[in-house]
């Protein structure tokens, strides 16, 4: 797998957040968004995702030398700020819902609902309502969406937010599974995250400029 941006350029409002970025990232490999808040890091994962429209540029992925997939979002999952989960629906038919309506990508299968809240370490918790669930343990939850339904790409936004250090390493470790296998993570972080084959991007916002990679 290879996945390539070329010369992007996004806005916000009226504002330009970033330009000129360029970065290449093979199976099993991560990047590693960074910056102080405002900066574009989450904008840059929002294009990435399809969830924006880049103001100039491409984002390009490719399954092998062969294939090329019509857009990266097809092949992604995208975990933002919010979880996406119903409150008022339990664990279990939250993440039931996700995993029928995402299906399985191809290379890939995802887990079962209670392998994936085993995963996460909550199958204990799926009959409760997810509004009952706290803060760390519903991003915990959250997370477990990935897992339900295969995508080889990861694409996550503060992914350790409200967890306390037992959960962090948790879910690196699940990311790092996540890349042995194959995948790919594109991620914005204030925390260091464990993971292999890292790539790092500082983003300085409207100070940007054709950002390459510091190693």
């Amino acid at each position: 797998m290879r996945l390539a941006a070329e010369n992007l350029s996004a806005h916000r409002g009226e504002d330009l957040i970033f330009s000129n970025l360029s970065f290449h990232l093979e199976g099993g490999s991560a990047l590693l968004l960074t910056g102080r808040n405002g900066s574009g890091k989450s904008t840059l994962l929002k294009v990435a995702a399809g969830l924006l429209k880049p103001a100039s540029g491409l984002i390009l992925f490719w399954y092998d030398t062969d294939r090329k997939a019509p857009r990266l979002a097809e092949a992604a999952h995208y975990l933002g700020h919010r979880n996406a989960m119903k409150p008022e629906l339990s664990v279990r038919e939250n993440l039931t819902f996700w995993k029928d309506f995402f299906g399985d990508h191809e290379g890939g299968e995802g887990l079962s609902v209670l392998d994936a809240a085993a995963a996460v370490e909550l199958e204990t918790v799926l009959h409760l309502p997810f509004g009952y669930l706290s803060a760390g343990q519903q991003r915990r939850m959250a997370f477990a969406k990935l897992l339900v339904a295969y995508r080889p790409v990861w694409i996550v936004d503060e992914p350790t937010a409200a967890l306390d250090t037992s959960a962090e390493s948790l879910l690196s470790n699940l990311m790092r599974e996540h890349q042995k296998a194959g995948g790919m993570i594109l991620a914005a972080t204030h925390q260091p995250l464990e993971l292999l084959n890292v790539e790092h991007l500082e983003m300085k916002g409207f100070e940007f400029a054709a950002q390459e990679f510091v190693p």
